[in-house]
């Protein structure tokens, strides 16, 4: 398995002969400024869409129409942006698993909101949700954009993920100290990657306090578009 960060919360994950786009954006993202957005998106097989914000969702429907692969989300955005654009979608929702390939994805839940902008404001975008990412004997939670919550200890005792890769930024979503707490008290990674962090001076800038609170599990600070095998 080869995992690629895309900067803020976007990965390129390989895994099982897929190639999974997660939350690609590229479009104002200054933390992937001056990076080849062809090699990021080059092979790709499927575009998973945990929520509809910007800082999320800007790129995705380009890159389905672009290289011709569905994009993969909550249903009510999938089916409405597939009538509206004319892309290939696989829409499902909380609970649910759908198989990629070789690879089951399960969508989970997540709470923060979602909505992408509209000539007259705000427009409803489904759910926000995380994935339950398994192939090659490992299962990776990637959470969205969320809180701490109680679920979580609900995805472990259904899915023992092994590999983490959480929001941790803060103001938005969990910040490392409470990601830290989420992975101790819910999980048993053995790695465990931030992300939704460093993007703007608003969100924090280190991992730091998220490798204090995790003694023995493999916290890993990716370099955009430095790709890291599991």
């Amino acid at each position: 398995m080869k995992i690629t960060w895309l900067g803020h919360s976007g990965f390129r994950i390989e895994i099982a002969g897929e190639v999974l786009l997660i939350d690609p954006w590229f479009d104002g993202n200054p933390s992937f400024e001056g990076q080849d957005r062809k090699a990021a998106i080059e092979g790709a097989t499927h575009i998973l869409l945990s929520h509809g914000h910007f800082d999320h969702a800007t790129d995705v429907v380009g890159i389905a129409k672009e290289l011709d692969i569905p994009m993969v989300g909550i249903f009510d955005l999938m089916g409405y942006w597939e009538g509206k654009h004319g892309i290939k979608t696989v829409g499902f929702n909380k609970g649910g698993t759908v198989k990629l390939g070789d690879v089951s994805v399960t969508m989970v839940n997540a709470v923060h909101s979602s909505s992408y902008g509209g000539e007259e404001g705000p427009v409803y975008a489904g759910a926000e949700a995380g994935y339950m990412i398994s192939g090659e004997g490992h299962t990776i939670y990637f959470s969205g954009d969320t809180d701490v919550m109680a679920d979580m200890e609900i995805f472990e005792d259904l899915h023992h993920p092994d590999i983490g890769i959480l929001c941790a930024g803060g103001h938005f979503t969990m910040d490392m100290k409470r990601a830290a707490y989420a992975a101790k008290r819910f999980f048993n990674f053995q790695t465990l990657i931030p992300c939704h962090y460093k993007t703007f001076p608003l969100l924090e800038q280190s991992a730091d306090a998220l490798k204090s609170g995790l003694p023995g599990v493999n916290v890993i600070e990716p370099e955009i578009m430095v790709p890291f095998e599991i």
